[in-house]
């Protein structure tokens, strides 16, 4: 008993002695941090052990001076806007970045620590020659598409810097020339930005087009010619002959899904009518996906026989609003949220002579609205989301008399939600087929 007692005293005093050294230790280092208003005394200087080459920019490999009250170490420089900007990384790092420069000439970046009392070290003046700088690499990806009555521009991103690509594109109307600037903000690795509305331009009417893309510091690319390009033509296609198959009634081996739970009815989709504040129009699966029971949820399958045979080319669908009735009728309601369709895939039946089989042309994203108020949403929601049959090169699809929509996901859990239940309207257009 004696013992056990020697034992657990040894090991109260062993954990006291543990304690007190931690916190004396803890107490020291947060000394570092105290605010020293006297303190006028600059710290050391930091030195440099290797620097690595960026695109842009440069990584230095550094070691703080062993000053008690140093933050950190910093750089700057005078970017090409004649701007001065610094980068800053903790003591307790290693390596300290820098990016925005244009070129891939030799800078001299100056580097010092910085203590708590804001006093800088002297200057260490570093050469540095960076990689090809972020603004030509995105230039170098850069693609102008034409559409049906519009056309595209995509570029890659691989470094995730923020950069502004300008498009300039002009064409002649009635003998008048219009010339038009378009900004686009992005920091995306992948971007795809449409300019739409160009429906007065014949595929004979030449659009010509030039890109240049900046960045936050003042680099920028020379105007890079584009065009001239030719726009694609399609029509919208009449909704008076189309069919819906009954729920459970399959084609070519996918069924018809299931629309009517609630006030919601499958026939919603094709009477051009959009769900609002002003009237419920939507069709509303209840949880049925495409087993027909409740609880699958998604994939289910939307099939529409357009009653004569066509070729494809757009598809713009109209989301749930969900709030009929409401007080506040241009609110955002359920626009971009868990009960819409947020990621799909369209198909075409195939008719051959002995079989039908149904033929994947895309699957798709919608984006949703960023830096939007709910008005501003409620109206992109009530313009309805068009996408290309073929997006990374728009044609028609083959000649067909049926067409698919398959719901994949809602808007969730960046795009892997199993609730899009709903769907207000589907719009298509193409060309009647010969």
């Amino acid at each position: 008993m004696v013992n056990n007692n020697n034992n657990i005293m040894r090991t109260r005093i062993f954990f006291y002695v543990l304690l007190t050294a931690v916190l004396l230790s803890a107490c020291g280092e947060d000394k570092r941090f105290e605010i020293y208003s006297d303190d006028k005394v600059p710290p050391g200087i930091p030195s440099v052990d290797s620097i690595k080459r960026l695109y842009g920019g440069a990584r230095f490999f550094f070691r703080p001076p062993s000053d008690d009250d140093v933050l950190s170490v910093n750089a700057e420089y005078t970017a090409a806007n004649g701007k001065l900007y610094t980068f800053s990384s903790s003591y307790f790092n290693d390596s300290l970045d820098i990016y925005g420069i244009g070129d891939t000439l030799v800078h001299r970046i100056n580097l010092y620590a910085l203590d708590r009392a804001g006093n800088k070290s002297e200057m260490l003046p570093v050469s540095v020659r960076p990689l090809e700088p972020v603004v030509s690499r995105v230039e170098k990806t850069l693609k102008v598409i034409p559409g049906f009555s519009s056309f595209y521009v995509d570029w890659y991103n691989e470094l995730m810097h923020t950069v502004n690509v300008y498009v300039d594109f002009n064409y002649t109307q009635d003998g008048q020339e219009k010339s038009h600037k378009i900004i686009y903000t992005s920091l995306d690795t992948t971007n795809r930005y449409f300019i739409r509305n160009l429906d007065i331009l014949k595929p004979s009417d030449k659009i010509d087009v030039s890109v240049r893309v900046e960045d936050l510091y003042g680099n920028s690319t020379n105007a890079l010619n584009k065009g001239p390009i030719y726009l694609l033509q399609d029509e919208l296609i009449s909704k008076a002959q189309w069919v819906l198959p009954e729920t459970n009634d399959s084609i070519a081996g996918i069924p018809q899904c299931f629309g009517n739970e609630k006030e919601g009815r499958l026939r919603n989709m094709v009477d051009d009518v959009i769900d609002s504040y002003l009237l419920a129009n939507y069709m509303h699966t209840g949880g049925r996906g495409r087993t027909g029971t409740i609880g699958g949820n998604v994939p289910w399958n939307l099939i529409i026989d357009l009653g004569g045979y066509y070729e494809l080319s757009r598809v713009v669908t109209h989301q749930r609003h969900g709030t009929a009735g409401a007080l506040v009728p241009m609110a955002r309601g359920q626009y971009y949220g868990s009960e819409n369709v947020g990621l799909f895939s369209v198909y075409y039946l195939e008719e051959e002579v002995d079989t039908t089989y149904w033929v994947k042309m895309s699957t798709h994203k919608i984006p949703v609205p960023v830096a939007m108020n709910d008005i501003d949403m409620f109206r992109q929601g009530q313009a309805g989301d068009m996408v290309y049959m073929f997006p990374d090169e728009p044609k028609f699809s083959p000649r067909t008399r049926w067409f698919r929509y398959e719901a994949l996901a809602n808007f969730g859990d960046n795009y892997t939600g199993t609730g899009a239940n709903c769907l207000s309207e589907i719009t298509l257009y193409g060309k009647k087929s010969n």
